[in-house]
């Protein structure tokens, strides 16, 4: 009997293994993805921030130069600049599209006739190319586009949106309202998580649809909240393409956003050990952000048994 139970201790380990180097096998792909296009151009990235390399002449050309690059950064207007215009548009998007995202969900959740096509209606814009939204949205925003047509109805001259320091900034953002589906749809699949048993219960012991709002759907909806935040201020932080196609970061740098600057940095001034420094300094920017959300999380995220509802 112990013969036959090692024996089949035995076969249960080679099929164990047997079933991990399939295991490893299938996820050979992603593996080699992370080595060949994140740790090694992270690496990469680490000791180019010590050097100074124009891209243009070859690797021959990299020069140590230690910590000049990160010196600069504190003499660098333009860094600042970067950072001041992100971090502006970050304050106010992420409140105002999660804020958004969450009452488009609330009344496409909605129980009425052609829901679903209401929803296919909200959703599309999030799905067409971002480069062909910014071409769009150039058109409206110009000083006899669309958005300015409208506002003369009411009798009011609008600016040169895009041209203006004053209103370029909140162009952007007003857009970016424009494509707040995938968003809107995660939001959409919380609220349907939502028991609609507890709803009534509550509505029996005297709650009106604030007090439900507030005190059961937002708890119970809170880890889908969690996820749109994280993710919200990653994507803020990376902003690019838009302000790229529509503004170049103009005009006098008030859409310049950090990774705009960064992008100029490494492909039109060719200083690719200065652009590599930017590059960590947003990856820590996130990193530090994303960790406060995450620690927050434990005070406002709520979870199925959780206590503290």
């Amino acid at each position: 009997m112990k013969k036959d139970k090692k024996t089949v201790k035995g076969k249960m380990s080679a099929a164990q293994k047997k079933e991990n180097r399939y295991g490893y096998l299938f996820a050979m792909p992603w593996i080699l993805g992370l080595f060949l296009f994140t740790l090694i151009p992270m690496i990469i990235s680490a000791i180019l921030s010590f050097c100074n390399w124009d891209i243009v002449t070859g690797i021959k050309t990299i020069r140590f130069v230690g910590l000049d690059n990160f010196k600069r950064l504190g003499t660098d207007k333009e860094f600042f600049q970067a950072l001041k215009v992100t971090f502006k548009f970050c304050l106010i998007s992420i409140p105002l599209y999660q804020i958004s995202s969450l009452l488009i969900a609330l009344m496409l959740n909605m129980r009425i006739k052609f829901m679903k096509s209401f929803r296919l209606i909200y959703f599309l814009p999030s799905i067409i190319p971002v480069i062909a939204a910014s071409m769009i949205w150039t058109q409206i925003f110009g000083e006899q586009g669309l958005l300015n047509q409208g506002l003369k109805l009411v009798g009011v001259t609008g600016p040169a949106w895009l041209n203006n320091t004053k209103t370029s900034l909140y162009a952007l953002i007003i857009m970016g309202i424009w494509g707040i589906g995938n968003t809107m749809i995660i939001y959409l699949s919380g609220l349907q998580g939502v028991s609609e048993e507890l709803k009534e219960a509550a509505g029996i012991d005297g709650a009106n649809a604030l007090q439900v709002f507030f005190k059961i759907t937002i708890p119970l909806i809170s880890p889908t909240i969690f996820f749109n935040v994280i993710m919200a201020v990653i994507g803020s932080f990376q902003y690019f393409t838009q302000a790229f196609v529509m503004t170049k970061g103009g005009p006098l740098n008030s859409t310049l956003f950090y990774n705009l600057y960064l992008y100029t940095t490494a492909y039109k001034k060719y200083e690719m050990g200065y652009a590599a420094v930017l590059a960590w300094v947003m990856f820590a920017i996130i990193l530090v952000f994303t960790l406060i959300v995450i620690k927050s999380s434990s005070f406002w995220v709520y979870y199925q048994n959780d206590d503290k509802i």
